[in-house]
């Protein structure tokens, strides 16, 4: 069924006015238009997610409040990679879904790769901890939508009012239609994210090789061990102090300047 003929239905239902129907999508296309221009204009990866959580509460009626979780799907101990929030209730929310409980309606969407919904969150059977927590902050509805790529499931965005039973098929359909580009946005921003982590990543270890270097000259100097052995040793001594290997590095070389200096200006 398209979006027009969805409309119409809504429209002849008398649920949905056309004024509010066309409304409800220039909303819709606004808070699409302005993702296109995020990953490039936003300074890391949490400015983007809120954003996109700002513009979902802009695409979906009868929003208060939103938020935006990127997921490691694949791991139990740490499902949460980054997350951010339109408003500091949702924020509470996330909190409690996410370090308290372990249960809510972003982690069953994005497991199940389906979009959830609820509106009466107080006697929800789905969430029965997770559910009345929330019902007694005074937040009624939730809908949480899935960010899905063709390979992988990205994250969710989770949607929240205060009165009960706010979203309706009207409210899903231009959430999920909202959730496509910005699954696109979302992966796209974490790319670059992880390009940048891995940029600095290789900085330090340009600018640490040259001490690790010097460091391991000195310890074949004291032992006559070989490169690999010092090596060996520079680390172990990094994991029992449980220190960079570059900070140890340095420690060395520089416990061996103040040395030389010594020998050389004897008190």
């Amino acid at each position: 069924m398209t979006e027009f003929t969805e409309v119409v239905h809504s429209i002849r239902a008398g649920s949905l006015t056309a004024e509010q129907a066309s409304a409800d999508y220039a909303d819709l296309r606004s808070a699409i238009g302005e993702l296109a221009g995020l990953v490039a204009d936003c300074g890391g990866l949490v400015e983007l997610l809120t954003d996109v959580a700002a513009f979902a509460v802009r695409a979906i009626p009868g929003a208060d409040g939103a938020g935006v979780t990127l997921l490691r799907v694949d791991r139990t101990d740490n499902l949460v990679e980054a997350l951010a929030a339109s408003a500091s209730f949702v924020a509470e929310i996330d909190k409690i879904q996410y370090e308290t409980l372990h249960e809510g309606p972003c982690i069953t969407a994005a497991l199940e790769r389906r979009t959830v919904r609820s509106g009466s969150l107080g006697g929800e059977q789905m969430w029965p901890r997770f559910g009345p927590r929330v019902g007694r902050l005074g937040v009624h509805s939730a809908l949480s939508l899935p960010l899905l790529l063709p390979d992988r499931v990205v994250g969710a965005i989770n949607v929240y009012a205060r009165d009960k039973n706010v979203f309706g098929e009207h409210a899903v359909e231009l959430g999920e239609l909202f959730a496509k580009p910005a699954a696109v946005a979302v992966r796209n921003a974490q790319i670059l994210a992880q390009a940048r982590t891995l940029a600095a990543q290789l900085q330090t270890a340009l600018s640490t090789r040259p001490v690790i270097d010097q460091a391991i000259g000195l310890l074949r100097g004291r032992s006559g061990s070989s490169a690999e052995d010092a090596f060996t040793q520079l680390r172990a001594i990094s994991q029992a102090e449980h220190r960079k290997l570059g900070e140890v590095a340095q420690r060395i070389v520089d416990e061996a300047v103040r040395r030389a200096i010594a020998r050389h200006n004897p008190v």
